[in-house]
């Protein structure tokens, strides 16, 4: 007599993985377009130009141009063309670095630093994730979002790899890290309704 371990329910969730898996997409994709938006409105009001206002929000104490670059993930080209444009504004100002004279650091200038207060308050004020959510889901969503983040991307030795994850103590998921346990233990118990954050003041970026 044989013994049939895969039920209906298991089924459905096979069937829903694809489905959830848009959802998601989606939901991420609305979310990246609206933060955008805000981004280019709040530049709009300072009168520079969206990587401008990264640049500023990247910006803490002197910082080397190449270091810069590396941040915003472009090349050292438009950090130029970024600084000089931020410069003309009064935002920030060149100097040479103490280690060594032939590099040049970018620092925030009077003007600059009530600058970027003003646009970490039209942030904090815009950015969905400051209203919409209370403190307990926004470490939520970061843990998340670091974890994404940080796990390589899968390639052929992963796929090869599967059935030794599969075959893991089920206390402990496949593939599951000390931050994944974090994540899943600051996620624990957070129930997500629509609306249920309106009355939360946004309290940062």
């Amino acid at each position: 007599m044989s013994i049939e371990t895969d039920g209906p329910d298991v089924a459905r969730a096979e069937e829903s993985a694809p489905a959830l898996n848009r959802d998601i997409l989606d939901a991420l994709t609305t979310l990246i377009k609206r933060a955008g938006s805000v981004g280019h409105s709040i530049a709009d009001e300072f009168g520079v130009t969206p990587p401008d206002l990264l640049a500023m929000f990247k910006l803490e104490g002197a910082l080397a141009m190449k270091e810069l670059a590396q941040r915003l993930g472009c090349d050292a080209s438009f950090v130029t063309a970024i600084a000089d444009n931020l410069e003309k504004r009064g935002f920030v100002r060149r100097e040479p670095s103490q280690r060594d004279r032939r590099i040049k650091n970018l620092v925030l200038t009077p003007d600059g630093l009530t600058a970027k207060e003003r646009l970490m308050a039209q942030l904090a004020a815009k950015m969905p994730w400051c209203y919409a959510l209370d403190e307990a889901e926004r470490r939520c969503l970061l843990d998340l979002l670091r974890k994404m983040l940080d796990t390589p991307e899968p390639d052929a030795s992963t796929d090869a790899g599967a059935g030794e994850q599969a075959s893991q103590p089920a206390s402990q998921p496949p593939g599951q890290s000390v931050s994944a346990a974090v994540t899943a233990d600051h996620c624990h118990g957070l129930t997500v309704t629509p609306g249920a954050a309106a009355g939360h003041e946004p309290t940062g970026y």
